[in-house]
């Protein structure tokens, strides 16, 4: 089954507009963390420059620094040496980024919809709005209905789900993703891939999403960058050119352009962790 005239992935290239709403620019970026008098190298140095809208999937096996680079992005930590800018500026955390972590960290004695209206009063949502923007974002992730439930009365999947909505309530052109399936069942976990999939292109969020899964990354990434082991640096920086729209994801999975792609990834992790 073939869905493209050209499955080779290529490698990124073109210009870069940093000042552009959700453009992240990773400029020479090492992190290090302190042991008492020993330091340990978790990044870098890494360059990356990611332009407005694009899905961008961090791979790599564990330990490899993906998920700091992600918290550095976020605006979390410092990065040691380098610089990293969203849109323009010095990232600033909960502000410049929505970010989904790999537990919903709901807050339990909220309901669903409670969750939902405490992420819009922190972005500065009107309370007159709040009730409709709730009503969107839970329709966006497939919750309608759910604003009553209490936490513990949805699954798993869902509250991955609320997690997203409260991400997106955030008046923010970046979205951030740490493992945010590794802990659900595979059918779930598929099934919030194919909903995070539509949600990034009908949000046209800069997106960046961390895993060790070359699978996953090949199916969500409109590009992948595959990290080396510890100190993380780019082993592989790759556009995936699979429809983003209009493709049964079942047809997507079983495609071979999408195989060869699922296979390449998945070699260069290993190659990368072996380095």
């Amino acid at each position: 089954m073939s869905l493209l005239s050209n499955s080779t992935p290529r490698q990124v290239e073109g210009e870069f507009a940093a000042g552009l709403p959700g453009a992240i620019r990773i400029d020479t970026v090492s992190h290090e963390y302190s042991h008492g008098r020993e330091s340990v190298a978790a990044v870098g140095p890494v360059s990356i420059d990611i332009p407005p809208g694009e899905f961008v999937v961090l791979v790599g096996a564990s330990g490899c620094g993906k998920s700091t680079l992600l918290r550095l992005i976020a605006g979390f930590e410092n990065p040691s040496s380098g610089r990293i800018q969203v849109s323009g500026s010095d990232p600033v955390p909960g502000v410049s980024a929505g970010v989904v972590f790999q537990q919903p960290r709901l807050f339990p004695w909220k309901s669903v919809g409670g969750n939902i209206d405490l992420a819009l009063k922190y972005a500065g949502i009107a309370k007159p709005v709040r009730e409709r923007r709730r009503a969107e974002l839970l329709h966006r992730v497939g919750l309608d209905g759910t604003e009553d439930r209490r936490i513990w009365e949805i699954s798993g999947g869902q509250q991955q789900r609320v997690a997203i909505a409260r991400a997106l309530a955030a008046d923010t052109s970046l979205l951030l993703l740490d493992e945010p399936f590794a802990a659900l069942d595979a059918l779930t976990r598929e099934r919030l891939q194919e909903d995070l999939r539509n949600v990034s292109v009908e949000s046209g969020r800069t997106s960046v999403f961390v895993t060790h899964s070359a699978d996953e990354a090949a199916f969500l990434g409109s590009r992948v960058v595959v990290l080396t082991s510890r100190p993380g640096k780019v082993a592989l920086d790759l556009k995936i050119d699979l429809p983003r729209t209009g493709v049964d994801p079942d047809e997507l999975r079983g495609s071979s352009e999408y195989a060869a792609i699922r296979a390449e990834v998945g070699h260069a992790v290993k190659v990368a962790a072996a380095a």
